[in-house]
């Protein structure tokens, strides 16, 4: 017998769509290097997914390719922990801290399309990237000097260019819940990095399980301050947290 209640996929456009309509004035806050403070609202946050979504589809992403990024805790790696998955694509946390030759074993491997760069780390990447055959584009956050990344045959635009003339919405799809939402390589320390990937499913049930109340006890009204790096274990799942009053990156 089946169930005659509703059957919904357990997707990270799931909870894009609650977060940025229930919790829609909850905010995620960025420290800049100067001291400032940069907010954005939830809100804001999926319509701006919606635009990186669209740019992506734009840029030829399609079905689960993978989108890496080499990024720091800030507003714009959260929106692309909520835009590649909910897009259908993968996203592929590279660990910023890992070898040159690991970095370029873990690229090619995964066959990274796009990666999504924080404009400081430029000249970590900048050796690295011309090794990584699988990259057709790299988006920069910042305004920095891209000509460390150029080469033939490599796109390279700043993030809010690459953004900026999207629609504010997307068409999420239906994904299978089983399907890969996010993955990550290990350390490499017992050999060559292996890769994880994470389903729609793990992803979005881990998130209920930090937010129930024997879990971690976070609840709407609470301010979550991620210091754990988005690029290691998620950040401890701080950024996938379905109700909270704030996120401090």
């Amino acid at each position: 017998m089946q169930s005659t209640m509703m059957n919904v996929p357990l997707t990270t456009a799931a909870i894009l769509r609650h977060g940025s309509s229930v919790h829609g004035s909850a905010t995620v806050r960025t420290l800049q290097p100067d001291g400032s403070v940069k907010v954005a609202s939830f809100a804001e946050i999926g319509r701006r997914s919606a635009q990186l979504a669209n740019a992506l589809r734009g840029c030829g992403i399609t079905g689960d390719e993978r989108v890496a990024t080499f990024m720091w805790n800030n507003q714009e790696h959260v929106e692309a922990y909520c835009a590649v998955p909910s897009m259908g694509a993968v996203l592929h946390t590279l660990n910023l801290r890992l070898a040159s030759d690991q970095l370029v074993y873990i690229g090619n491997h995964a066959e990274d399309r796009v990666v999504i760069l924080d404009g400081s780390l430029v000249p970590l990447l900048a050796p690295v990237l011309p090794h990584i055959t699988s990259v057709h584009t790299v988006v920069v956050t910042g305004g920095v000097d891209l000509t460390p990344l150029h080469r033939d045959g490599l796109t390279v635009v700043g993030y809010e260019e690459f953004i900026s003339a999207q629609p504010e919405t997307f068409d999420w799809p239906d994904l299978d819940e089983q399907s890969a939402a996010a993955m990550c390589y290990t350390s490499g320390t017992t050999g060559t990095p292996k890769g994880v990937a994470y389903s729609h499913r793990s992803t979005y049930l881990h998130s209920m399980a930090a937010c129930a109340a024997d879990g971690l006890r976070v609840g709407c009204d609470d301010r979550i301050l991620a210091i754990v790096p988005m690029f290691h274990a998620n950040a401890l799942s701080r950024p996938e947290f379905v109700g909270d009053r704030s996120v401090v990156l």
